[in-house]
């Protein structure tokens, strides 16, 4: 069976040649112009990945975005702005997009974008990884990560992440102790080039910290090392 894609943009130029390229590629497609149209459909069709313009009548794509995540509503999210503007991208990022590219972009580089997200949504949710696949879970404190599951656990409450959040949050949790670097990181979870644009990390770990640390300004899982990296660990016991 196809993967549903929804694709929401209100130039109908953009909307078509999308639609098209993606049908080609074998995805089942549907379309909306405007954002309320776009989360009704998000709601009532369960796509397995929403292509979402920033500027649109109605509801703008950040909204859209924001009100789907308050739903619980976790699909991936490919973000498309036609500005080139950095507070855009992270805004959407902070808001639970999963990915984002800058109009003009050929149909090509989408298509294989939407490849790449899907692909490893599907390794996830099947845990075909090799690594993944013992019945582990890894437990650190208060947190708890379940591979297999793709579920993460904080004092027993069940966390609700994004696709990319869990996926920053196991490779972490697999490299416990361990410094990465912000471009390992990049490399590990995101699996392609992104343009050395670094700051998705930033913006990921910010997030990731809101849900598990009592005080983000003074972490004790998820640890900033100066002009290296990241890496979690432990919380100290007194």
């Amino acid at each position: 069976m196809s993967k549903k894609i929804l694709v929401v943009d209100d130039e109908i130029s953009i909307l078509t040649l999308l639609q098209y390229n993606l049908e080609q590629a074998g995805y089942s497609v549907i379309t909306a112009m405007d954002g309320e149209e776009g989360k009704t459909l998000a709601e009532q069709e369960s796509p397995d990945l929403i292509v979402l313009d920033l500027m649109l009548p109605k509801l703008d794509g950040i909204e859209v975005c924001k009100q789907l995540r308050q739903q619980k509503i976790m699909v991936p999210i490919l973000m498309l702005t036609a500005k080139d503007d950095e507070f855009d991208k992270v805004l959407g990022l902070e808001l639970g997009a999963d990915d984002y590219m800058t109009k003009p972009f050929s149909p090509r580089e989408v298509v294989a974008r939407v490849k790449a997200i899907l692909r490893r949504s599907q390794i996830q949710a099947e845990s075909g990884d090799t690594e993944l696949e013992q019945d582990e879970t890894l437990r650190f404190g208060e947190l708890k990560v379940y591979p297999e599951r793709y579920e993460a656990y904080f004092e027993d409450n069940q966390l609700e992440l994004t696709p990319k959040e869990f996926e920053l949050l196991l490779y972490l949790a697999k490299h416990k102790g361990r410094v990465l670097t912000r471009d390992q990181l990049l490399s590990a979870v995101w699996k392609y080039d992104f343009a050395g644009d670094t700051r998705i990390v930033d913006v990921h770990i910010s997030h990731l910290r809101e849900k598990i640390e009592a005080d983000t300004k003074k972490p004790v899982y998820i640890k900033t090392i100066r002009g290296l990296g990241y890496k979690l660990e432990e919380p100290k016991t007194e």
